[in-house]
């Protein structure tokens, strides 16, 4: 593929209308756009599984769940089960590792379990498997750490 094509695919120049468009989008519209849909089917200290429902919105270019898309959802459902286990916080992210092993198609239903490793003082550790509802077959596998902040002891 030639320099320009590149450029140009990275860039995708449109028309001023689009970019208008995508300026006025709402603040903090990531998260939300991730995980719209998202069924939390049970919550516990330190694990939460969910099912989800693969909506056109996150289709890549293969139309079926995008690679990023389920990065953020380990990020999210992952930062999430630490509060379960009493963390006043989630954090910020150190490490975040996604394993991908099957793709999800257009409106497959998917199993989302996130479970708690380590959540220590300073630091939590997750991990996050994404699978196939219909069979189990395994999507995506993926770990997190997060560093938690330190309460002042002042």
């Amino acid at each position: 593929m030639e320099f320009e094509n590149i450029k140009k695919y990275l860039e995708k120049q449109g028309n001023e209308d689009e970019a208008t468009k995508i300026d006025k989008l709402p603040y903090k519209l990531f998260d939300p756009f991730i995980i719209h849909g998202l069924q939390v089917n049970v919550i516990e200290p330190g694990r939460i599984t969910c099912t989800f429902k693969v909506p056109p919105r996150l289709l890549n270019t293969a139309n079926t769940l995008h690679g990023g898309a389920i990065a953020s959802l380990v990020d999210l459902i992952g930062s999430a089960v630490i509060y379960t286990v009493g963390a006043p916080s989630t954090g910020v992210s150190v490490e975040i590792n996604v394993s991908y092993l099957d793709a999800a198609q257009l409106n497959e239903e998917i199993e989302i379990e996130a479970k708690a490793l380590r959540v220590g003082k300073s630091i939590g550790v997750v991990s996050v498997e994404l699978r196939k509802k219909a069979n189990g077959k395994i999507i995506a596998q993926g770990r997190h750490t997060k560093y938690l902040p330190v309460t002042s002891k002042l």
